[in-house]
């Protein structure tokens, strides 16, 4: 029994990890003032960047309708059991519109297997996630061991951002204008993470960017000792180089089994701005 594997464009996966996957990814929306963009289809990156210029705006954002997620479901073969990862629940209706145009498709077809798993993550999270059901699949976990084991990784999967800029944030309508120029003047950074119940938090504001990164590297430490045979993926918005070298620090403080290096696509980047980072691991078991 083979199993399909979908998630949505709140997922940003590598190139090496889309390739070794047979992955249906379901877009988002963006839209800019009148036009309406599919993330990953009608705009790819630097598009994204393009319109930002030209608009002098930033996008918003909509979550993929029912009936999207009902027609990507019903392009899979009948036998073939579905295992959709869903950007969290804690930032968007994707969730609950994946759970709708599931149990549209039900009421068709009931003998069909569908599973919609709350990631309680984004981005390179949700890739995270997406590299754990590959191994497990090849492992020959059962449609059910796979989904026990999912929803038990969702609670272990530790997602840390860390911000260079609050343009985005501050122009977005997320913090406010005076408390963004208050931070910019004192080169306040934000550290954030993705909280117990998937939504985005502040857990440290830090002066100075070096300090941020030194910082956002000191926290693997806190959520996880044993990293050999785990892996961590990162994404970054527009910011490769300054992603290499910090992915790099990362990997020779801690000796992860494998890391996995990708772009934020343009949901994403909407939030975080230029030379945020992201990274997601798995922490330890308590």
């Amino acid at each position: 029994m083979t199993i399909q594997l979908m998630t949505d464009g709140g997922a940003d996966i590598p190139k090496r990890l889309q390739d070794a996957l047979d992955l249906i990814v379901v877009p988002l929306y963006l839209h800019f003032k009148d036009e309406e963009f599919r993330t990953g289809i009608d705009l790819d990156l630097k598009g994204f960047y393009r319109k930002i210029q030209e608009t002098k705006e930033l996008p918003r954002s909509s979550a993929p309708s029912p009936n999207d997620f009902y027609e990507a479901y019903k392009k899979v073969e009948k036998t073939k059991p579905i295992i959709m990862l869903s950007l969290t629940k804690g930032l968007s209706t994707t969730y609950e519109n994946a759970v709708l145009g599931k149990n549209m498709l039900l009421e068709e077809e009931p003998e069909r297997k569908i599973e919609v798993i709350n990631t309680k993550t984004a981005s390179c999270g949700i890739a995270l996630l997406l590299h754990e059901a590959d191994q497990k699949i090849k492992e020959n976990y059962s449609y059910q061991q796979l989904i026990d084991h999912l929803h038990e990784r969702v609670e272990a999967t530790t997602t840390l951002f860390v911000l260079k800029t609050l343009e985005n944030l501050v122009r977005g309508g997320r913090v406010d204008k005076v408390k963004g120029t208050i931070a910019k003047t004192l080169n306040i950074k934000l550290l954030m993470r993705a909280s117990e119940e998937g939504t985005i938090e502040v857990t440290e504001k830090v002066r100075g960017d070096k300090k941020s990164i030194r910082r956002f590297i000191e926290q693997i430490g806190e959520y996880t000792k044993n990293v050999e045979d785990k892996v961590i993926t990162m994404t970054h918005s527009n910011a490769e180089e300054r992603a290499t070298s910090v992915l790099g620090e990362i990997c020779n403080k801690y000796s992860f089994k494998d890391s996995y290096l990708s772009e934020t696509g343009p949901l994403i980047s909407t939030y975080a701005g230029e030379g945020g980072l992201v990274i997601s691991f798995f922490k330890d078991k308590k």
